[in-house]
């Protein structure tokens, strides 16, 4: 068998063993989204790994908004919004982003995904130096890749490596300093007025990823600047339209001057199909909600420290971070695989997060929780997450590692 058909065998192995040991939790096919709870096999769970911070899938305002639009423009354009496939709604949702955003203009991408990658990569080139955080999601590492730039991985939220990096590179040489605002994976959050200082001391042009900051952070949800009380520090405000905002796409926000060079030159804009009107109608529509119903940040922001605090009075080591990503590392593959089973058994579903896409030895279950869940739902998350660690983790013989984990 040559390399790349061993490579798959072998990842397929691995798969098939996990599931004979029905602990297999990944597509799991949703039968049906209803608030906090989503139906998997005719059976009811509440959801503890949601992106939809603020609970707007299914607000009847963004419903009705999508709905106008599919009879309006139909379900699609025709081509790339460069030539043919632009419409005014698409025109309206930037402004609606640059307005909320406090910019000049804003460009949408078919996914949050693609503008990072696309964006970077129109950014930067081989002349060019583009530093990252260690642990920046993958779509800015791929990005950085695809850029040719002299690539720069530092230590994660350690300004003091940022600082040197950026003093060793020649002065006349471009720089990019990419950043996320909240950390998908640890749900910790940058240290902003740090990174700022570091790139105007270097003249260097700053990057932030809010797609899990927006919603979140700040009394209105405004994201990492409202955070730190600070205003038109970031050059390029990047988030996914998939999160707090529950459609699809990406965008970047910034100066005007910035957004028609990447409508004219970066590739995925260019040469991508528009962005389906409904979905472009329905995040429109949920930054008003986002705006008029200002109470589902303060709920989902009250929901994160009931939620780590009840974890903590477990026993299970969680950090103090504002948000409501919450990791419960396990260490190991299977413990994460037998984690999430045990809350499936309990009535709360929370797939696992394994090496690749963590560190090794990191694994964990990602906990969420949304503006959607009640009182009693989060206390119901907790109490289920506490049993599941007390049977898995504090349970002498428990496997650490076997040859069946999937490295998903």
């Amino acid at each position: 068998m040559d390399p790349i058909g061993r490579r798959i065998d072998e990842f397929a192995n691995r798969v098939r063993a996990v599931k004979a040991d029905d602990l297999y939790f990944y597509l799991q096919p949703v039968e049906a989204i209803d608030g906090a709870s989503v139906t998997i096999g005719g059976r009811s769970l509440l959801l503890g790994s949601s992106y939809s911070y603020l609970g707007l899938i299914g607000h009847p305002v963004i419903q009705h908004a999508a709905r106008d639009a599919l009879n309006h423009y139909g379900t699609g354009t025709h081509g790339v919004r460069l030539l043919a496939g632009n419409t005014d709604l698409h025109d309206r949702l930037e402004q609606r982003i640059s307005a909320f955003s406090g910019t000049e203009a804003a460009v949408v991408y078919s996914s949050g995904y693609l503008a990072n990658v696309a964006v970077i990569s129109a950014l930067v080139g081989r002349t060019d130096a583009v530093i990252c955080d260690k642990l920046n999601h993958a779509s800015i590492v791929d990005g950085c890749l695809l850029s040719g730039a002299k690539f720069i991985r530092v230590p994660h939220s350690d300004t003091a490596a940022l600082i040197r990096e950026l003093t060793a590179l020649p002065a006349a040489m471009g720089k990019l300093v990419v950043v996320d605002g909240v950390f998908s994976m640890d749900g910790d959050v940058i240290n902003l007025p740090r990174v700022v200082d570091a790139c105007r001391q270097s003249q260097a042009t700053l990057m932030v990823d809010e797609s899990h900051s927006l919603g979140v952070l700040g009394p209105e949800g405004r994201g990492i600047e409202s955070h730190f009380g600070l205003q038109d520090v970031i050059d390029l405000k990047m988030s996914s339209l998939s999160k707090s905002i529950p459609s699809a796409g990406g965008y970047i926000a910034g100066s005007e001057d910035l957004i028609t060079y990447l409508k004219h030159v970066s590739r995925a804009f260019v040469f991508s199909a528009a962005l389906p009107p409904p979905s472009a109608a329905a995040a429109m529509a949920a930054f008003d909600v986002m705006e008029r119903e200002p109470d589902r940040v303060r709920r989902v922001q009250s929901h994160a420290r009931t939620l780590r605090a009840r974890l903590r009075d477990g026993g299970i080591p969680v950090r103090e971070d504002p948000t409501p990503i919450i990791p419960v590392i396990t260490g190991d593959d299977v413990p994460a695989l037998r984690m999430s089973r045990a809350l499936y058994d309990r009535g709360v579903f929370v797939p696992p997060i394994v090496s690749p896409a963590v560190p090794p030895k990191t694994s964990r279950l990602r906990v969420t929780v949304t503006a959607a869940h009640s009182d009693d739902e989060v206390a119901q998350i907790g109490d289920a997450v506490v049993g599941a660690w007390r049977e898995v983790m504090l349970e002498p013989t428990v496997a650490r590692a076997v040859p069946g984990a999937p490295r998903a």
